[in-house]
């Protein structure tokens, strides 16, 4: 079984990505792992997952449990990023994370020149496995012209007026559809409005919608500029949700009072775990002077790790993570300075011990 990097790797965040990371870590590589949070979870009997307390805003104590391992993975929600990132690379603790904010995947990218470690954010499912699948098509062509990215966690029974229940973080959903999303029209890097350009998409006979939300293509755009004439990204929902959201956001001004929106949605969304993950990618350029498309879809549901059930986007963030952290261990990936998740190639992501989760990409 193939090991993580010195069995000294720190997990910061044991909610639930966070815990399904160490989990996954576990059985699929046989590590043991440091889970820290200000309210760590009792692991007791196991002796792969130790748990410590920790508060992130305290330089000194953040600094001591850093020098203590070699490699961070930070599941914190995403205005934690910067902040553990600059620690990390201050005393050469390889850094991954998941972040879907531009804004902290740019201040991680500057502090990547005078780095000893490795940075490589955004590491989960979008942004991260669909760059991976993006770069993948795009290696396809000749000449590229079109590549869009759609990635969905969706309920399995969306019963409410929203369409929607939360599989994932309320602070992630907001911060997606409220941010500027980057995107490449006939050649020139743009960025768009969130919640447009909505599309209907009919997957295995199933409609749904799609519409602009920021972070997914992470670093994507400024790898590709200059090779596809259009490049976008868009997430999937269950019709009616997108309208409905827009509402919230324009028609009631929550946009501006971002606090009243989380508040607004916790009371009245349910959480579900009762989920599933769509992705869908579609390509269309030039192969052998022919015009040809490719498309790669899949869906992924939840199953049973360590004897816990964990739903699909934990399943599928925590393998996004930890493919890369294999890729690096390995020797696939650099070994100093900034990563993008598309330096990852799909087959060597297929050939790690999280590729399973993924098989229904590969043609």
């Amino acid at each position: 079984m193939m090991k993580l990097p010195g069995q000294d790797i720190l997990i910061l965040g044991a909610g639930k990505i966070g815990s399904t990371i160490a989990d996954m870590a576990a059985e699929l590589h046989g590590a043991t792992v440091t889970l820290a949070d200000m309210q760590p979870p009792s692991t007791r009997n196991d002796a792969q997952i130790r748990t410590l307390q920790l508060d992130i805003q305290d330089d000194a104590a953040l600094a001591a449990v850093l020098q203590q391992h070699s490699l961070v993975i930070n599941a914190l929600p995403y205005f934690c990023a910067a902040r553990v990132a600059q620690a990390a690379a201050l005393h050469g603790v390889h850094y991954f994370d998941l972040t879907e904010d531009v804004a902290a995947m740019r201040a991680i990218q500057a502090l990547a020149p005078q780095a000893r470690s490795v940075l490589m954010p955004q590491c989960g499912l979008a942004p991260g496995l669909i760059g991976i699948l993006g770069g993948h098509l795009a290696q396809q062509f000749e000449e590229l012209f079109d590549l869009q990215l759609r990635v969905g966690a969706l309920t399995r029974h969306a019963t409410n007026a929203l369409r929607y229940h939360f599989t994932w973080s309320v602070d992630g959903v907001i911060n997606e559809y409220c941010k500027p999303c980057n995107t490449i029209a006939n050649g020139q890097p743009v960025t768009v409005p969130p919640l447009e350009n909505v599309e209907t998409l009919i997957l295995d006979g199933e409609s749904f919608e799609a519409f602009n939300t920021s972070g997914g293509l992470g670093t994507l755009c400024e790898t590709l500029q200059g090779r596809v004439r259009n490049l976008n990204y868009k997430t999937i929902r269950h019709p009616g949700h997108r309208d409905a959201m827009h509402l919230l956001l324009h028609g009631l001004r929550l946009i501006e009072r971002r606090d009243l929106l989380r508040q607004v949605l916790e009371g009245a969304v349910p959480h579900s775990r009762d989920d599933m993950v769509v992705i869908a990618a579609m390509a269309t350029g030039m192969r052998g002077a022919k015009l040809e498309q490719l498309t790669r879809s899949a869906r992924i549901y939840g199953t049973t790790l360590r004897g816990k059930q964990r739903t699909a986007i934990e399943l599928t963030t925590a393998a996004g993570m930890l493919g890369a952290v294999e890729l690096f261990a390995t020797g696939k990936l650099p070994q100093q300075g900034f990563v993008r998740q598309e330096q990852c190639t799909l087959d060597d992501l297929m050939a790690t011990r999280v590729g399973s989760y993924f098989q229904g990409l590969v043609n």
